[in-house]
């Protein structure tokens, strides 16, 4: 993938390639443009369980909360949230986050070559509010919890080797983690309106017991450049991390974050961006901005998870909204790819794709009710751009 420029303005079916600007140099004015759909075409009507989909894919529910999920003896956790697909011989294994407190951990539910499912069972408890987390390339998932002082949980997508708790990686209002297995970093974001971007550089790659922990510190307002520092102490007491290192750049509310090809992805709910880190020329910037947005309503809006395919798209759930996940193209088209109808209190979580590229799963974390309890975790299936 080439390094994306979604500068601000980008607005559905429309490239905002010509629209200029980043985050250090203000906004370029925006000529209007026409909402329009995306690469998959416009939404259909909603199918039998609620949800728009473009013409050629399907949905299924795969979980509900508090139901055993089918031909297993696992009753399906409340309030999904993040997620991530793990390879499984011919098959995969999809593990889910429960953001509960006092409860919290995870479940994972495991797939045939052919997308049957069988087994489901847990691979963390007695966590608190784990909401989103990351893949390893050594083929874990990081769980974390979204609370103050919170941890990182290491877990096994196979239920066989026990959760392990990894101090070193700070303790935080915890959201999201993403691997970046060239520098050899995780890098971790903040779930506070005053929040921070970090990096974890583990002593010994594959081996989260120790390392340092690192916060991003911004360069000049004219270059856009940033740099890390090492947190004096990533335990966050008596002060926050957040608050050891002067100059450490501040984000509104750091959610879900994804690695591909140099460059890292992470939203901010608080106000509704998603953010790029060129990790090659140490610059970063905004990537998209729906208070920005030219030419009708924003088609983003209440970002949270994000995940990316094969053929250099990110899939953006909106925790809000209109409950939609979006795509933005690599040639900065940002549109709506899926919507979920009758479930205005609740949000979307978790989207992961299976290994083939040929699934998607994601969660609606309240479903019809709004309670934790009515959680819904599903798969579509179709063709995605390969």
């Amino acid at each position: 993938m080439e390094r994306r420029s979604f500068l601000r303005g980008a607005v559905i079916g429309t490239s905002a390639a010509a629209f200029g600007g980043t985050l250090w140099q203000g906004a370029a004015s925006a000529a209007p443009a026409q909402p329009g759909p995306g690469p998959y075409g416009a939404l259909g009507a909603a199918d039998a369980n609620g949800i728009q989909l473009p013409a050629g894919f399907t949905s299924r529910v795969i979980a509900r909360s508090g139901q055993k999920v089918a031909s297993t003896s696992y009753t399906w956790h409340s309030a999904p949230d993040g997620g991530a697909c793990f390879a499984d011989g011919t098959g995969w294994i999809y593990v889910s986050n429960s953001e509960i407190n006092p409860s919290g951990g995870a479940g994972a539910v495991r797939f045939s070559s052919s997308g049957a499912i069988t087994g489901a069972y847990r691979i963390l408890s007695g966590t608190r509010a784990n909401c989103a987390g990351g893949k390893t390339p050594w083929n874990t998932w990081l769980s974390c919890e979204e609370v103050s002082l919170g941890y990182v949980y290491e877990t096994d997508p196979w239920g066989v080797n026990a959760a392990v708790r990894r101090d070193a990686m700070g303790r935080f209002k915890h959201e999201a983690a993403a691997a970046d297995p060239v520098r050899r970093v995780v890098y971790l974001t903040e779930d506070e309106s005053n929040g921070c971007l970090y990096r974890f550089i583990p002593t010994t790659w594959g081996d989260l017991s120790s390392g340092t922990l690192q916060v991003l510190v911004a360069g000049t307002a004219s270059s856009g450049s940033f740099s890390w520092a090492n947190v004096p102490d990533p335990d966050g007491s008596p002060t926050a991390t957040r608050s050891q290192v002067s100059g450490a750049k501040r984000f509104n509310g750091g959610e879900g974050c994804h690695y591909a090809n140099d460059t890292l992805w992470f939203t901010t709910k608080g106000d509704n961006r998603l953010w790029q880190l060129n990790l090659t020329s140490g610059t970063y910037e905004l990537a998209y901005d729906d208070s920005l947005v030219t030419g009708g309503s924003a088609p983003l809006t209440g970002v949270d998870n994000v995940t990316g395919s094969s053929s250099g798209d990110l899939f953006v759930a909106e925790d809000g909204g209109n409950m939609e996940i979006c795509v933005i193209t690599p040639d900065d088209v940002v549109a709506s790819f899926l919507r979920i109808n009758g479930q205005s209190g609740s949000e979307i979580t978790g989207p992961a794709f299976s290994p083939d590229g040929r699934r998607l799963y994601f969660s609606s974390q309240r479903g019809t009710s709004g309670s934790s309890s009515g959680g819904i975790t599903y798969e579509v299936t179709g063709p995605f751009r390969a």
